[in-house]
């Protein structure tokens, strides 16, 4: 099953919010992912890139660029609330 995605916004400390179609918000903090691959170091390295999150076309994730995205069940299994 998916949780599609409503919105996402970026909050200071690379915390990500999001909210699903389903109106439930969850808190990602996005810092585990800079140990666990690389690429994701960029976000903190290349300033403002981490604030131009977005989320994909259906709603089955979120993107910064071509390189960087996240599923949105990562997003829910992983989110705090």
């Amino acid at each position: 099953m998916f949780h599609k995605i409503k919105t996402v916004k970026a909050l200071p400390n690379y915390i990500l919010e999001v909210i699903f179609e389903n109106d439930e918000i969850k808190y990602y903090d996005v810092k585990q992912l800079f140990e666990k691959w690389v690429i994701f170091e960029n976000l903190k390295n290349v300033k403002g890139l981490f604030e131009q999150v977005k989320v994909d076309a259906g709603g089955y994730g979120i993107s910064w660029n071509e390189e960087l995205d996240l599923s949105c069940n990562e997003l829910y299994s992983n989110g705090k609330k």
